[in-house]
């Protein structure tokens, strides 16, 4: 049994709690926060369970092995700090730190103390998106041209961070891990219509070496609730459309060609118009498949699919993007990690 401790017991980490729980072979030692009547009511719902209000007791106990933060996104780089510092390993939910240096010194910090760390990239353990990678790399779907991504919603509307730094992480997430390649550059406009300077509404645009593309929209003032990720390809095109309650990943054998003997426009450019197919996923929860994964990465000091490095690779695209913002949409680089 591994001894972990959940820090932040909000509307996510409640989740992460009940999960860690759950899980055969995690012994949830400890829920922490700082709001007593949270803690109360996990306290009756998670028997068995320690509650407390210091991080430092966490800190302090021996027996614990891992902590999973689940906090406001300004406090990830402090607490993952003080916990690595502990010889604890860790999980942070996303955004993983709230700028470059931030991210690089808990990378090194870990790998100078065989720590595990690993970011909450949950939607890199959807099994619709586990299929998609599997099927781009297959080039089932050809050459990628483009992704865009909608993640919008009329809800809890954040005074610490914009929509950007909330909403996109799970879509850079997914666009990074899809294609397998970093960006060259992001270009990044938005508004902010209910608070003074955090944008409400943000539309990103990704380059990756003048080849493929990838756009995303994010919002919490919007009247729909809308996540979904469109994939355009060379030989078919796909949608995963996670609001959908089965029918959540669609592949259409579509596709537009340049022919090489024609007489006409209408043979030059060759449309092609095919089934739809939906694919059988089983689809276990993505939040189980994540713990179950840094369970086993705890046990067995292996390297986490949602690494540091990913953590680090999504930062460098959203500090980008935030600077893109503040200049009205101007594209701005992105440094390769090496």
């Amino acid at each position: 049994m591994i001894p972990i401790a959940v820090v932040g017991v909000g509307g996510w980490g409640k989740n992460l709690a009940r999960n860690y729980h759950q899980i055969p072979g995690a012994s949830l030692r400890y829920i922490c926060d700082l709001d007593q009547k949270k803690l109360e009511q996990m306290g009756l719902q998670l028997p068995g369970t320690k509650t407390t209000r210091r991080f430092e007791d966490l800190l302090e106990d021996p027996a614990l092995r891992a902590v999973v933060i689940a906090t406001t996104a300004v406090s990830h780089y402090a607490l993952c700090k003080a916990a690595l510092l502990a010889g604890k390993d860790v999980y942070v939910e996303k955004p993983f730190v709230m700028n470059v240096a931030q991210a690089e010194e808990l990378i090194a910090i870990a790998r100078r103390d065989a720590r595990i760390l690993m970011v909450g990239h949950l939607l890199e353990y959807h099994p619709a998106i586990i299929r998609l990678k599997e099927m781009i790399e297959a080039r089932e779907l050809g050459d990628i041209y483009y992704i865009y991504n909608q993640r919008v919603n009329l809800g809890t509307i954040r005074g610490d961070e914009n929509a950007l730094w909330n909403f996109a992480p799970h879509d850079i997430s997914i666009i990074l891990y899809l294609l397998g390649k970093e960006p060259t550059d992001v270009a990044a406009r938005g508004q902010s219509y209910v608070q003074k300077g955090i944008e409400d509404v943000v539309f990103l645009t990704l380059n990756f070496n003048g080849q493929s593309m990838a756009h995303v929209h994010v919002s919490w003032l919007d009247p729909h609730k809308i996540r979904r990720v469109t994939i355009v390809g060379s030989k078919k095109m796909a949608v995963f459309d996670d609001g959908e309650s089965t029918e959540k990943l669609k592949i259409y054998d579509k596709s537009a060609s340049q022919g090489s003997e024609y007489d006409t426009f209408a043979q030059y450019v060759t449309i092609r118009f095919g089934d739809i197919t939906i694919p059988y996923l089983k689809m276990d929860e993505p939040l189980r498949i994540e713990c179950l994964h840094f369970l086993e990465c705890v046990r067995e000091r292996k390297q986490p699919l949602s690494d540091g490095y990913d953590g680090l690779r999504v930062v460098k695209v959203l500090d980008a993007a935030q600077r893109s913002l503040q200049k009205n949409g101007t594209p701005v680089a992105i440094d390769s990690l090496g």
